[in-house]
């Protein structure tokens, strides 16, 4: 569990938190656990794993990690995508550039 003052992990059982000192009660809801749908949801829909991330982050913590991660990844391979796209892009003109040159 988390504590709700200054978020840092806690144990399920404490009564205050060792951090900040703040009492605590069990604020993780029952049913949360890690979720690959989430996460892959997040991975297709970046902007939807992270506003998931942000609705869930102190109710349920653990799914909202799994959507948070999909959300990052997603985003790293969309723009991971994106430069190589570019690159090849950059170097078709290029070689397209060079062959017409040639040819004249």
């Amino acid at each position: 569990m988390y504590c709700p003052n200054c978020g840092e992990q806690i144990d399920d059982k404490a009564v205050v938190c060792p951090k900040c000192g703040v009492p605590v009660k069990n604020a993780t809801a029952p049913d949360d656990a890690p979720s690959t749908g989430f996460a892959v949801l997040g991975f297709l829909f970046p902007i939807i794993g992270l506003i998931l991330y942000l609705v869930w982050k102190n109710e349920r913590p653990l799914r909202a990690k799994s959507a948070g991660k999909g959300a990052l990844i997603g985003f790293i391979v969309g723009i991971v995508f994106s430069i190589i796209s570019y690159i090849i892009a950059i170097a078709a003109v290029g070689c397209a550039a060079t062959y017409y040159s040639i040819m004249i």
